[in-house]
């Protein structure tokens, strides 16, 4: 099982990146974490901040951007798209918006088998990094784990991707907005004896080894 889960952005080794693509260099980028922003919004982001595509072209990586909104209730259209990448690069935004799309299309189940498989390579960032752990209670002093985009189930999805067995709670001691917010999560988790792994902006997990879960972390949705 191949990852490379980062705090903000491709961070500080994505020659790691490269070197867990070998010589695979096609992308699926799924950005539904931002699915709460209008199209116009997104776009205008991308031109005048920052667009992932162009960060990962400039690695030599090309990319399609795969809105998993496409595939809900379609699982097996989405593993048919998905079996064209040798990489998912999943961004950053709201933790929990990410997580209901997973399952509403069931890139929860056709990652994880993939990746048993060693057929596809996960990365990403903040929130993209966040859904490997795996649970995700806490994050709420993240993101809004109500808020709902149209044609989405309502339901909160508390439970990650379970890839590796600690959370992850990124921008920790970061020049990034939600710096405070990371604090809090470390306090929290800590005081609950959970596992977590605190990265600044910047860092990387460049995980690959096989799956390991935590039950006490699967259950702690507060």
């Amino acid at each position: 099982m191949r990852l490379y889960l980062s705090s903000w952005r491709v961070g500080d080794r994505a020659g790691s990146l490269l070197a867990l693509l070998g010589s695979g260099k096609r992308a699926a980028l799924i950005e539904n974490a931002l699915d709460l922003s209008s199209e116009a919004a997104r776009e205008m982001h991308r031109t005048e901040v920052y667009d992932p595509a162009v960060e990962l072209a400039s690695l030599g990586i090309g990319v399609t951007r795969l809105d998993l909104r496409q595939y809900f209730g379609r699982p097996e259209a989405l593993a048919a798209a998905l079996a064209g990448y040798d990489l998912v690069w999943v961004t950053g935004g709201n933790t929990f918006v990410l997580r209901r799309a997973m399952k509403a299309s069931g890139f929860d189940d056709l990652i994880t088998c993939m990746l048993d498989g060693d057929e596809i390579v996960y990365g990403g960032f903040g929130a993209g990094a966040v859904v490997a752990g795996p649970a995700l209670g806490g994050m709420q002093l993240f993101d809004d784990a109500g808020a709902v985009p149209h044609g989405y189930d309502p339901e909160t999805v508390w439970d990650g991707l379970g890839l590796i067995d600690h959370a992850i709670v990124p921008h920790y001691r970061s020049p990034h907005p939600e710096t405070a917010a990371a604090e809090r999560i470390t306090r929290h988790l800590a005081g609950q004896g959970l596992r977590y792994r605190a990265l600044r902006d910047g860092e990387v997990i460049v995980w690959t080894e096989n799956r390991r879960r935590m039950p006490d972390l699967e259950r702690s949705i507060a």
